[in-house]
């Protein structure tokens, strides 16, 4: 019988081809009408989610002669996010196999490079801390509407709430949209091109990445959570967030501890570590979970031993990135730490009230944030489901730090899996817990999920990517419609706080069943391609 046929595949005539089943025909076509969707959204003319960067210059313009109309542009990205949702949710059911090597990826990633971003106008943000970076200036002193009187071709197009706010990006994020903004020149569009093709590369080396480190039973969810993720390819990718970049060195680090035993593979996650927190400060955590990582497969001492490598790895990068910065990179993160989103359940206490007790109200949701997700995280620590089959099964059984019987017969095999596994718990935690929070917070839980096994987990983060995503469509607060605006303002402050309230509830009765209960480990199809 052919290899990768079942009895069922053949007839008297010969091996005939294998009938996928519905979901997984289902799952498809939703996929594809999303990513259509997004990319309709992309490669059309400016419109309420997408800022005008023309001219274009030697840049990719409008690929479609489409104007979309507001109300007709927030039904396709509400549209388009629906069907995410729902592929995600059929993957967990169907579990397709892996795609057959770089060809798929690699055209999705150029065809987004002839889009332009849409969902928010951060980018713009990027280049104009770049343009002020390389023309002489401090981003994070400096406004963009302060620099060149107003009148500076790059640092002008920041739109509204972002003109007068400095930089809250760390110096190796900016030194990257400095590199953006310097080929771009005084070109807007070119220097967003730029920085949109870093992304892609960030997004492709993820996946590279996770395929490296997970072993080849955990590629289809790779592929399913982060390459053709509408979520990642829609938010991350053509949202052309930095979120994305920081990832990347996030995924960099576990695969340099996992790969490179000892001293340099410690050392090197650590200078890693440094460029994902120096690009954006709460990626930094990726340090704590190689510390959970290394303890739990090696033990106190060795954690110890390799997480103060790590932080010398770290200083050897940080140290030099914030001596060139400069003491006040951090300055508008601490004035910006009291923010509250709209779309989250503390706006409904900050608009309720201006004090709880003697204690302003921003101080007690700050607080109250900082709880939450440490209880999040905690609920989420038992919901993880790892695989009974798999090395870290013994480790991860625990809902806490496993005895150091346990802890010995945990082989490095268990090392990757663990800290992406950890790192699925802190980043959802947060991104659910905190008082401001955006689609785009979610690019590592991502990434990591594919470590983990199909279990209710998957559920929880599709629906708070969904929430999110339909939250803050179509993004920008320019070029809509009074109709339009009060429909998604109205999503965005009076519904979705109570779905994210309705998340937290979900988390912790996951967490107190056990995700372990709800896990579904089976392995890969039958004739499902191999890895390549």
């Amino acid at each position: 019988m052919a290899q990768g046929l079942t009895t069922a595949d053949t007839t008297a005539d010969g091996p005939t081809r294998r009938r996928r089943p519905r979901p997984e025909v289902a799952r498809r076509v939703t996929l594809t009408v999303s990513l259509l969707l997004l990319l309709l959204v992309g490669l059309s003319r400016p419109n309420a989610a997408q800022p005008d960067l023309l001219p274009r210059g030697w840049a990719p313009g409008p690929v479609l002669p489409v104007s979309l109309d507001p109300a007709v542009l927030t039904a396709l990205l509400w549209a388009a996010y629906a069907l995410a949702a729902v592929t995600l949710l059929l993957a967990t059911r169907t579990l397709p196999g892996p795609l057959r090597g770089w060809r798929v990826p690699g055209l999705l990633g150029a065809v987004t490079l002839l889009a332009a971003p849409f969902g928010s106008a951060d980018h713009v943000n990027y280049l104009a801390y770049g343009r002020i970076l390389v023309t002489g200036g401090d981003p994070w002193l400096v406004s963009p509407v302060e620099w060149g009187g107003g009148a500076d071709p790059v640092t002008s197009r920041v739109e509204e709430p972002w003109t007068e706010e400095p930089s809250v990006y760390g110096p190796a994020g900016t030194a990257v949209f400095g590199v953006a903004a310097r080929l771009g020149g005084e070109n807007l569009r070119e220097g967003v091109w730029v920085w949109q093709l870093v992304l892609v590369l960030a997004w492709l080396a993820v996946r590279a990445a996770l395929r490296a480190t997970l072993p080849a039973d955990r590629h289809g969810r790779v592929d399913v959570f982060w390459t053709l993720n509408p979520f990642v390819v829609g938010v991350g990718v053509l949202g052309a967030h930095v979120d994305v970049l920081a990832a990347a060195f996030v995924l960099a680090a576990v695969l340099a501890a996992a790969r490179l035993p000892g001293t340099p593979g410690a050392l090197l996650a650590g200078a890693l570590v440094a460029l994902a927190g120096s690009t954006k400060v709460t990626y930094a955590v990726a340090a704590v979970a190689l510390a959970v990582g290394w303890w739990v497969v090696g033990g106190p001492m060795a954690a110890l031993r390799r997480s103060a490598v790590l932080v010398l790895g770290a200083l050897v990068i940080a140290g030099p990135l914030h001596l060139w910065a400069g003491e006040h990179v951090y300055d508008q993160l601490d004035r910006s730490r009291q923010a509250v989103s709209l779309a989250t359940p503390w706006r409904l206490l900050l608009d309720a009230v201006d004090t709880v007790g003697p204690f302003g109200v921003r101080d007690v949701i700050g607080v109250g944030a900082a709880v939450l997700a440490v209880v999040l995280a905690l609920a989420l620590t038992r919901a993880t489901a790892p695989d009974p089959g798999t090395p870290t099964a013994s480790v991860a059984r625990s809902a806490d730090l496993p005895p150091a019987a346990t802890r010995s017969s945990a082989g490095p095999d268990a090392f990757a899996p663990l800290v992406l596994r950890v790192l699925v718990v802190l980043h959802l935690a947060y991104s659910l817990a905190a008082s401001y929070s955006l689609p785009w917070y979610d690019a590592v839980v991502w990434a990591a999920l594919p470590a983990l096994a199909a279990s209710a987990v998957d559920v929880l983060a599709v629906l708070r990517g969904l929430v999110a995503a339909l939250a803050y469509v179509p993004g920008r607060v320019l070029g809509m419609t009074p109709g339009v605006e009060e429909v998604t303002l109205g999503f965005r402050a009076d519904v979705a706080p109570f779905l994210v309230a309705a998340l937290w509830v979900l988390a912790v009765r996951l967490g107190v069943r056990g995700g372990r209960a709800g896990s579904r480990s089976r392995p890969a199809p039958r004739g499902a391609p191999p890895p390549g």
